[in-house]
């Protein structure tokens, strides 16, 4: 017998950094497979028309800072008054700023540690209650290589992809008892627009070398695919063209 993978039809998903990159392929793979998705990002014109082009029976979205739980809360509800239920959730937005630890300003260095771990910490918080109750789901944190091994130009970037891994294996054994599996999607370097500006220029011609969004949310959808019999904690991914 053919192997069964899982069908997500009608499955609810709420993702982070939702409106370029990463975030925004894996929403548009998860409508193309047949799930519903609950959006969050800061940029509510982005999120309106990233809503606008999926469809608003099966997006929605609420704007605002990913490291303020009660836009968490917001974006839980949210989905839950639309769809009445959460299945997943991907923890996905993200910053990075390349450079010494002494290179940006305090503000930076504070946005960058919030967007990325507590960000990350909210969400889970938000949604994990309502996981329990059904007994199953699954939380996919998009985190990076960088959470093992972190380069010269990136030590405080490192650490919270770092604490993202941490953070990732204790909720896995927490929650397991529950139904709920807790996987780690770690990209090496992504074509988006992430750091740019911030260590990153978009001529830079390394960006022909890197992953696409679009790998690393398939990546997103086929952890969901898994049958539930199946966890896997830890996928990490290159480009052919990239050195691990």
């Amino acid at each position: 017998m053919t192997y069964q993978l899982r069908d997500l039809s009608n499955e609810v998903v709420l993702i982070t950094g939702a409106t370029t990159g990463i975030g925004e392929a894996a929403a548009r793979q998860l409508v193309e497979a047949g799930a519903k998705v609950a959006l969050n990002a800061r940029n509510r014109e982005r999120l309106e028309a990233i809503v606008g082009a999926l469809g608003s029976e099966n997006a929605i979205f609420v704007a605002g800072d990913t490291a303020d739980p009660k836009v968490m809360r917001e974006l839980v509800a949210a989905a839950l008054a639309k769809w009445g239920r959460i299945d997943a959730l991907v923890p996905n937005a993200g910053i990075g700023k390349y450079g010494s630890v002494l290179d940006w300003s305090d503000e930076e260095v504070v946005e960058m540690m919030r967007t990325n771990f507590e960000g990350t910490v909210h969400a889970v918080r938000a949604t994990v209650p309502h996981l329990i109750a059904q007994k199953s789901g699954d939380v996919v944190i998009v985190s990076s290589v960088a959470g093992f091994r972190g380069g010269g130009d990136e030590s405080i970037y490192a650490g919270t992809k770092h604490a993202q891994v941490g953070f990732a294996g204790g909720l896995d054994r927490e929650l397991q008892a529950h139904g709920i599996r807790t996987t780690l999607i770690c990209p090496a370097g992504t074509a988006t627009e992430f750091a740019m500006g911030a260590g990153r220029t978009p001529d830079s011609p390394t960006l022909d070398t890197y992953l696409r969004p679009d790998d690393v949310a398939f990546q997103i959808v086929s952890v969901l695919r898994q049958p539930r019999s199946v966890r896997s904690g830890i996928w990490t991914l290159w480009s052919a063209q990239q050195p691990s």
